[in-house]
């Protein structure tokens, strides 16, 4: 079946029906509506950097998603978090003085994510004005030349429609830096979910909040801060965008794993961590958890089980098989312990399903 791409962008929307993913070929079941969902979700990914010296993958990174991407294509639904900007190298960094960490990296990077089945990407991140609002043009231009949606910037798309197997997915990211649409101003995440909700069949809102590191893996309640700023309360965001109407939300930010929640039969995975981060980024420990999360939800968005599959990573590749499933071990004990009534089991080996 041909590629079908239809895409209309406005000052505070873009919405699209595009098809990425193979079609079923038994023409009985090729229209048939699907009864139950899966949505594959992922934290930051970055392809390297060429800024200030070059770190990036061989190949043009053709081997960073290979064992991820059979799992991410096969989703209805593939989310991620883009951590960088695809961007031409004489565009110079925001403030080289003292941002030492900016990745910058090259648009032939980019077929990496349509190959993985990526329907969208969140840049409502801190990195996304590493290279000023050029790196930042560059970068949307590049998505829409690959038929990937995004939105998270002020001014720019702030919520995209695509359609898949019959469903309108609405997809919203909102972030904590100036340039974001803030979730640290609940009127902001008000104003984006209800244009939103009445257009689609499953809404999805993806985040980057939170302190950074590994002493933050634990979510705390109320406000939180970091380097001086508020990195938003967490909690009480992911609970107020299911009150209006989001059937499935999950975070990045921290770069490491924090704990999942079901709450109005709906899942809130608060932090997926690092998922694809090969250089320029502590993957010691807990922060090279790399988990890809999948749920499966039904026609009416609410939560049926999911999976948590679990990678890892190490300096130059990409997610790796993790056979000891450490990070969904992490997120199920960070769940036991920073959940009160907590109302999901997770197995040894990333079965995530209601008690």
């Amino acid at each position: 079946m041909s590629l079908l791409l239809l895409a209309a962008c406005g000052a505070n929307a873009q919405e699209g029906s595009a098809s990425k993913k193979a079609e079923p070929v038994d023409s009985a079941t090729a229209t048939a509506p699907i009864d139950t969902i899966t949505i594959a979700m992922s934290g930051d990914l970055m392809f390297g950097t060429d800024w200030p010296t070059t770190q990036l993958a061989a190949n043009d990174g053709k081997h960073l998603l290979q064992h991820t991407a059979p799992i991410t294509s096969a989703a209805t639904l593939a989310v991620g978090n883009l951590e960088g900007v695809f961007c031409s190298d004489d565009v110079p960094p925001n403030n080289p003085d003292t941002h030492f960490y900016s990745f910058r990296f090259p648009a032939r990077y980019a077929p990496r994510l349509t190959e993985a089945g990526y329907d969208f990407m969140c840049i409502a991140n801190n990195h996304t004005y590493d290279f000023r609002e050029e790196g930042q043009r560059q970068t949307e231009a590049v998505l829409d030349e690959h038929g990937i949606a995004y939105s998270g910037i002020k001014g720019h798309p702030e919520y995209a429609i695509i359609e898949r197997s019959g469903i309108k997915f609405g997809v919203c990211a909102f972030g904590h830096n100036w340039y974001s649409v803030q979730h640290i101003d609940l009127a902001n995440v008000e104003r984006v979910l209800k244009a939103l909700r009445p257009k689609c069949d499953i809404l999805v809102v993806t985040f980057h909040g939170g302190a950074e590191g590994t002493e933050y893996r634990h979510l705390p309640q109320g406000e939180e801060f970091y380097l001086n700023a508020s990195r938003g309360s967490l909690r009480k965001m992911a609970h107020y965008c299911v009150d209006l109407g989001a059937d499935v939300v999950f975070g990045h930010g921290p770069h490491v794993v924090r704990c999942m929640e079901l709450y109005k039969d709906r899942l809130i995975a608060y932090s997926l961590g690092n998922f694809c981060t090969p250089y320029s980024m502590g993957l010691a420990g807990i922060k090279g958890y790399a988990p890809l999360l999948v749920e499966r939800v039904g026609r009416d968005g609410r939560f049926i089980d999911a999976q948590i599959h679990s990678f890892i990573q190490q300096k130059g590749t990409g997610p790796l098989p993790d056979p000891q499933n450490l990070a969904a071990k992490e997120i199920r004990s960070l769940t036991e312990s920073d959940i009160e009534n907590n109302q999901l089991t997770i197995t040894d080996d990333g079965k995530v399903f209601s008690k």
